[in-house]
């Protein structure tokens, strides 16, 4: 029997590896930027030469958390987005490569910005924000801004009618912006081009108003890479602005299309593509439509943008952290991003396929990691969304549960990403709270039928949608499939969670339940698990972000009340600066003790 307590130095070098993500090549190719997580209190700013020929460093490591960045046309400085305490109150900066800073929002704003990409020469900004251009105060719609960095005047470029997470793209010569709206439909997305002067405000594609379209721009600011939806797939196509048709190049139902862009310094524009939740990427020529496969490698090779010789990419599988790479034409990898190490592959879990059949007769995949030695029992750990999928990646959480003893399952259930559209639409069927449900449920019962686990020995957690369903599955199933629950920052009760949620997100839940709390009031209330908790029998730890903006800390307060009322006992742990999810470094640290010791007390309790 493994001790907790034997463990720290296992936790601690798990801890030590910088985990990689929101990568960007500069314009010039020279350089490529990323935020780095576990090399400090905060997610920092890092970045280091294409060529190699220099080590990484850091650009940005203060109080605040780096959320995103976006190259200035001119390579020599990027703009940051930062928030503080995980409440995404995000302030953006200005920062150059000899890390000098300028502020160029309120650091700490009372409403939300999206995006911030700057115009060439530094004339001004464009971003969205909930902000109202006379008052000030935060409203629900979004607005498109362009901030001009002399005056700091702000110059509205287009009003969304209804509520939508919208980060608006600035063209690389700095004319027009391309934005998205939800005007038609809570699950439909159209795209829309604007001038950057405010100028002919109009919409130019709809694939159906409840299908969703993207758009990025192509090198050349004349042509939009599109990404859009039909009713069995994502199709890929090339349109011209001030055009009305769109050349389709990828338009396949038998493909689940994730997305398409066109790199700077690129002639072709790179496709990713998902198989059986495994991420691929094919370079495609935007006039003849001719398909390459990108380089392939041990784990998941994604291309960024071509640099120094070769291309900047992610690389990453569940015994080898993410980093960022050059492969250059013979397909050898040299590391870019890594900046700390605590750990080698033989010392970790590889993930393996797992699948299982739901109540219904759908297959079911999911990620499987083994410890070692025999199992006291095991944790399905769900991913939140539901709109993503598990992969096969390094997660120092998943890795310390393994080294704890348990086995640990990540089920990708019906509305989860890579398992093609209907999939993923196969959730809105009955809303959230459905027969996916079902399909975590059966994951357990799998679990036992395999011999993997014993009955009474099987606990799931999660974050977001992960908690959401550990609170369904504690309160619907039995103690003998389901023993213990951790929810964390998970919804309670759904129309609460509607109600005090970013504006923003409202559309998703309107598009999940078929409709508001007040257009489908009793789907919000069977489906809220804050109506059942006098049913659960197994054991609870509920874990929340007392910053969170997405799933706020009244799904807690409620829920608690009626856990008291029904004398129900439960464990809690609060983290006073966290939001949506737990990120520090040492709070991880501190969750993944408690989770394992939570779970093995309950796994040997009668």
């Amino acid at each position: 029997m493994v001790r907790i307590e034997t463990l720290e130095p296992v936790l601690d070098r798990l801890f030590n590896v910088s985990e990689t993500f929101g990568a960007r090549v500069s314009p010039d190719g020279r350089y490529v930027g990323w935020i780095a997580v576990n090399v400090g209190p905060t997610a920092q700013l890092w970045w280091a030469p294409t060529d190699g020929g220099s080590a990484p460093r850091a650009l940005v490591a203060n109080e605040r958390d780096c959320e995103y960045f976006f190259w200035a046309p001119d390579s020599r400085s990027v703009i940051l987005g930062q928030s503080r305490d995980g409440d995404e109150r995000i302030g953006l900066s200005q920062i150059a490569l000899d890390g000098s800073r300028r502020d160029l929002t309120d650091p700490h704003p009372n409403y939300y910005i999206r995006g911030g990409q700057i115009a060439p020469g530094g004339r001004f900004l464009v971003y969205a924000a909930n902000r109202d251009p006379e008052s000030g105060r935060e409203i629900e719609e979004n607005i498109v801004y362009r901030h001009d960095l002399d005056s700091n005047a702000l110059t509205p470029l287009a009003r969304l009618r209804q509520a939508a997470h919208v980060v608006p793209r600035l063209s690389p010569d700095g004319w027009r912006v391309l934005y998205q709206r939800k005007d038609r439909h809570p699950a439909g997305k159209q795209m829309w081009l604007v001038g950057s002067d405010g100028a002919d405000d109009h919409e130019i594609l709809n694939a159906g108003d409840s299908r969703k379209v993207d758009g990025l721009w192509a090198p050349d600011s004349e042509r939009i890479v599109v990404t859009a939806e039909t009713e069995t797939h994502r199709r890929v196509g090339v349109m011209r602005v001030g055009g009305n048709e769109v050349r389709w190049l990828v338009d396949d139902p038998q493909r689940d299309i994730s997305g398409a862009y066109w790199p700077k310094g690129s002639d072709r524009i790179v496709v990713s593509e998902t198989q059986a939740a495994r991420d691929v990427s094919w370079l495609v020529d935007p006039d003849s439509g001719a398909q390459t496969a990108f380089a392939r490698s041990e784990g998941t090779l994604l291309p960024i943008a071509p640099a120094s010789g070769g291309w900047v990419s992610y690389h990453y599988a569940a015994r080898h952290p993410m980093r960022l790479v050059r492969v250059d034409s013979g397909g050898k990898l040299t590391s870019l991003s890594e900046v700390q190490g605590g750990v080698s592959a033989d010392q970790l879990a590889g993930a393996e396929d797992f699948l299982w059949r739901s109540t219904d007769g759908l297959e079911i995949h999911g990620w499987l990691f083994r410890p070692k030695a025999a199992a006291k029992g095991a944790i399905i750990l769900v991913h939140g969304g539901p709109t993503a999928h598990d992969e096969d990646a390094f997660n120092p959480e998943i890795q310390y549960l393994v080294a704890a003893g348990f086995i640990v399952l990540t089920p990708n259930y019906r509305g989860s990403t890579g398992f093609g559209l209907p999939f993923q639409e196969a959730i809105k069927c009955q809303g959230w709270g459905g027969i996916e449900q079902d399909d975590i449920t059966t994951g357990a019962v799998a679990l036992i039928q395999h011999g993997l686990a014993a009955p009474g020995r099987i606990g799931v957690t999660g974050t977001s949608y992960g908690g959401y369903s550990s609170w369904c599955q504690i309160t619907r199933v039995s103690p003998d499939v389901i023993k213990a629950a951790a929810p964390i920052c998970g919804m309670t009760d759904l129309v609460v969670d509607y109600d005090t949620t970013r504006p923003d997100l409202r559309p998703y839940s309107e598009e999940m339940m078929g409709g508001s709390p007040t257009q489908a009031p009793d789907r919000y209330r069977e489906r809220s698990p804050i109506h059942s908790v006098d049913r659960i029998r197994g054991r609870l730890l509920i874990v929340q972000g007392a910053n969170d903006p997405n799933v706020t800390p009244q799904n807690l307060t409620d829920v608690r009340s009626r856990l008291d009322a029904a004398r129900i006992p439960y464990e809690l742990m609060i983290f006073d600066d966290e939001g949506h999810g737990i990120a520090k470094p040492e709070n991880r640290k501190q969750l993944c003790r408690r989770l394992a010791a939570f779970f093995g007390a309950a796994f040997e309790a009668p």
